[in-house]
């Protein structure tokens, strides 16, 4: 029977990772078809369900290499949120790539049988996987698996960031954590697209490696003249929204603080209550899980919120989305081209060592399930 990684919370607070044996799926409908899978990226978001708020740190693997067992402790502050899927086993994966291999009878199920397609929604850390038609992308002549494995949660989040600057009236973007796949894939878009990003590093290293891809404005958080050099580059760009991986700490404020700033150097009178520039600021990941630390200090004129991509499709529409998925397969191989460090199988990503990695979700160092 195929095998599918599962996410279990124990009522005794522990996590528990483990490869269930699944029934072969069908396709129950006349437009489903059946992927072998060959690939999927594991993405940060798809950590939180994953690990489930357990302390990695404290994880224990049991069972056998074919078949590992991962056990964690789940911290009691976060089991009151995790009471709706208490004692529920459950499927972990966004997006992957990989093979028709089965199709119901209706004409856009067939027309993709034995093509390589990338899919979204979920459960793809598994051998096989049955859904609709119109949840695949067929992918480009010449793609492998791996290329249109990561085809949906990093393109399109990057274009959602551009398609939401445009529709809120904003014309530039600030961006942290900007040396990741997806933040490099976002500057590729803003240099093709002609739209002005400031993105925000942590490293050196990091400011080399984006300027060396046509990047110009890039800022180090970690410099000492961090927060003149963000306020040059919003001044310079105009940029009034930011998006934020981060979350946590003070970075969010400070890219509001930035907007500010730069935005009152061009007021005619001084305002008490600020500059009457909106500065909004979206947080979309949770790489620090600490507090968002907003230090006061950019008037009224603001606004701190959530941005997730799925919600960001059902309020455009299926049609705009089938639109960005076509853009993102026309351009696979160059502006949404994803790069990895490392892959591993299924029985692997339950090591300590791959968990090690993949679990610390550092810049630069992507892995790539292979099925």
């Amino acid at each position: 029977m195929p095998l599918q990684l599962r996410s279990l919370i124990r009522p005794d607070a522990t996590l528990e990772l483990s490869l269930a044996e699944v029934p072969m799926p069908e396709p129950t409908h006349d437009d489903d078809v059946v992927v072998r899978m060959e690939a999927a990226p594991l993405n940060p978001s798809d950590l939180g369900l994953l690990f489930g708020g357990a302390d990695m740190r404290t994880a224990k693997v049991s069972g056998t290499a074919e078949r590992p067992v991962v056990t964690a402790s789940v911290p009691a502050a976060a089991m009151a949120a995790l009471a709706p899927r208490m004692g529920q086993s459950l499927p972990v994966g966004n997006e992957g790539a990989g093979t028709v291999v089965a199709a119901g009878p209706a004409a856009a199920a067939q027309a993709l049988l034995g093509k390589k397609v990338a899919i979204l929604g979920g459960a793809m850390y598994a051998e096989y996987r049955a859904l609709p038609a119109a949840q695949c992308l067929p992918l480009p002549e010449g793609a492998t698996a791996a290329d249109g494995a990561s085809c949906f949660v990093n393109p399109l989040t990057a274009l959602g960031m551009v398609e939401t600057m445009q529709r809120e009236g904003h014309t530039a973007l600030v961006h942290t954590a900007a040396a990741s796949n997806l933040g490099q894939m976002l500057n590729r878009i803003c240099l093709k697209d002609g739209v002005p990003l400031v993105n925000i590093v942590r490293k050196p290293e990091q400011v080399a490696l984006l300027r060396s891809q046509g990047a110009q404005y890039v800022v180090d958080s970690q410099s000492p003249d961090f927060m003149a050099e963000l306020t040059e580059a919003v001044a310079a760009t105009g940029a009034t929204l930011g998006f934020d991986a981060v979350g946590g700490g003070p970075l969010a404020g400070q890219i509001l603080v930035a907007i500010e700033t730069a935005s009152s150097r061009k007021a005619k009178e001084y305002s008490r209550y600020g500059s009457t520039t909106h500065k909004q600021v979206y947080v979309y990941g949770s790489l620090d899980r600490g507090p968002i630390e907003l230090a006061r200090g950019f008037g009224m004129a603001w606004g701190v919120g959530g941005w997730l991509l799925f919600p960001f499709m059902q309020k455009v529409g299926p049609h705009r989305v089938q639109e960005l998925k076509a853009r993102v397969a026309s351009e696979l191989k160059t502006t949404f081209a994803s790069r990895y460090t490392r892959e591993v199988t299924l029985a692997e990503a339950l090591t300590l060592e791959a968990i090690g990695v993949y679990g610390k979700q550092a810049t630069g160092e992507k892995v790539l399930l292979r099925l």
